[in-house]
C-alpha cells in the first residue's frame, strides 16, 4: 500500500473531560443494571444508562469492558473480521477535515497522487485476501466521486472480486441518490462514509461541507442496499456529552460497521498539536460503543497503535471484534503478523461478519 511514512513525535496525553464521576457503589448499580438490560432482556440502552456509565470511575472501567466484552459474544459472537484498506487515490483532497494530511489546503508531507493502476489495486487485494481477510476497502481522498471516478470505481470492483475473491467496499465520500444506486449495482458490498464526531461539533472539525451532507450520504448507502461503514474519530477536543451525542446519531443511521479511530495528530494540519487520548479512556469508549451499539461490527481502526500501545489486545476484550490490518491512509500500522497473533493468543477466531439483530 502507498503510504507516507511521518516521524513520530510523542504527544502529551489528552486530559479526561470534567464530568462528576459515580462512586464505585454506583458504578456497581449501573452496570448490573446494564448487563440485565444487554444480556438478560436484549434491549438497546437509554440515552440516560448510557450517560450513566460515562462517568463509571476509572477503577471500575476494567468491569465496564469485561461486560463490552460479553455483551459482544451475546450479540455478535467471537469472530473476528479482518479487513485491508488501500489508498487508490492519495492527497490533493479539496475539503478541510483538520485531522487530515490528506487535504489541499495544508502543508502536510502528503503530496497528491493520481489514481492508483488496476494491477496495483488487484496486487493490494490479494495481500490482503492471503491474510485471511474477508473485506477489502478502496479508498479515495475526494469530496466525491465525478462520473469519471464512478466509472472507474465500476471497472475496478468486479476485478477486485474475481481475482482476490474478497469483498469490496468504497470510501469515495458525499454521493447522490444516482450514485449511490449505481454502486450497490456494480457489487459494492459496504460503502464507508463516517460521521466523525458529532453535529455539535462538526464545525469545529470541517467547515468545507456540513455534517447533515455525510449524515444523508450514510442514509442513501443503507436506501440501496450496501452495508454501511460508519466509522467515528475521538480525542479531536469533542466532549463527553458530545461523544453521547454521537453514539446517539449513529443509532439513527443504523451502521452494520463502526470503525473506532483515534487521533493521531499530522503534521501541518490544524490538530497538528492536539493531545493523544489517554490508554484508559480509549479503553473506555471502546466499551461505551459496544454497550450503546451492541450488533454492530465494531473496528479497530486509525490511531490505536500510539493510543493504546501495549494495550491493544486489552480493546479485543472491551468490545471489539474487527480491525484492520497492515498500514492505514498516511500512517503506517503495525504489521499485519503482530495483529494475527494478538487474535492467536485470545483464540479469537477470523471470519467474514454481517450485522447481527
Amino acid at each position: 500500500m502507498p503510504d507516507v511514512p511521518v516521524a513520530f513525535t510523542p504527544n502529551p496525553r489528552q486530559a479526561q473531560p470534567e464530568r462528576p464521576q459515580l462512586s464505585p457503589e454506583e458504578a456497581r448499580r449501573v452496570l448490573r443494571a446494564a448487563e440485565v438490560a444487554l444480556l438478560d432482556e436484549r434491549r438497546q440502552l437509554s440515552a440516560d444508562e448510557l450517560s450513566a456509565l460515562a462517568d463509571v470511575p476509572d477503577s471500575s472501567v476494567p468491569a465496564l469492558a469485561a461486560l463490552a466484552h460479553e455483551v459482544r459474544l451475546a450479540w455478535c459472537g467471537d469472530t473476528v473480521e479482518v479487513e485491508g484498506i488501500l489508498s487508490a487515490k492519495t492527497g490533493g483532497c479539496p475539503e478541510d477535515c483538520h485531522f487530515c494530511s490528506q487535504s489541499a489546503k495544508f502543508e502536510s508531507p502528503v503530496q497528491a497522487m493520481p489514481f492508483l493502476d488496476t494491477a496495483d489495486v488487484v496486487a493490494a487485494a490479494k495481500e490482503t485476501a492471503a491474510l485471511g481477510a474477508s473485506e477489502f476497502c478502496i479508498v479515495l481522498a475526494i469530496r466525491g466521486p465525478d462520473e469519471r471516478t464512478m466509472q472507474r470505481i465500476l471497472e475496478l470492483v468486479p476485478i477486485v472480486q474475481e481475482e482476490a475473491g474478497i469483498n469490496v467496499a468504497v470510501s469515495a465520500g458525499i454521493v447522490t441518490d444516482e450514485q449511490a444506486r449505481r454502486l450497490a449495482e456494480g457489487g459494492v458490498h459496504r460503502y464507508n462514509h463516517n460521521l466523525e464526531t458529532a453535529e455539535s461539533f462538526f464545525p469545529n472539525v470541517v467547515t468545507t461541507h456540513s455534517w447533515a451532507e455525510r449524515f444523508d450520504t450514510c442514509q442513501l448507502v443503507r436506501r440501496h442496499g450496501m452495508e454501511l461503514c460508519c466509522g467515528v474519530l475521538l480525542g479531536m477536543g469533542e466532549t463527553v456529552e458530545q461523544r453521547l451525542e454521537l453514539l446517539g446519531q449513529l443509532r439513527a443511521v443504523e451502521p452494520d460497521e463502526v470503525p473506532v479511530n483515534f487521533l493521531n495528530p499530522r503534521p501541518g494540519t490544524p490538530f497538528a498539536g492536539r493531545p493523544l487520548v489517554e490508554p484508559l479512556e480509549a479503553i473506555r469508549w471502546i466499551a461505551l460503543f459496544r454497550l450503546a451499539l451492541p450488533s454492530v461490527i465494531l473496528r479497530y481502526a486509525g490511531g490505536r497503535e500510539v493510543t493504546l500501545r501495549e494495550l491493544q489486545a486489552l480493546g479485543l476484550t472491551s468490545g471489539i471484534n474487527a480491525l484492520i490490518v497492515g498500514n492505514y491512509l498516511t500512517t503506517l500500522g503495525r504489521s499485519p503478523d503482530e495483529d494475527l497473533q494478538m487474535l492467536e493468543d485470545l483464540h479469537m477466531p477470523i471470519g467474514a461478519l454481517s450485522k447481527a439483530f
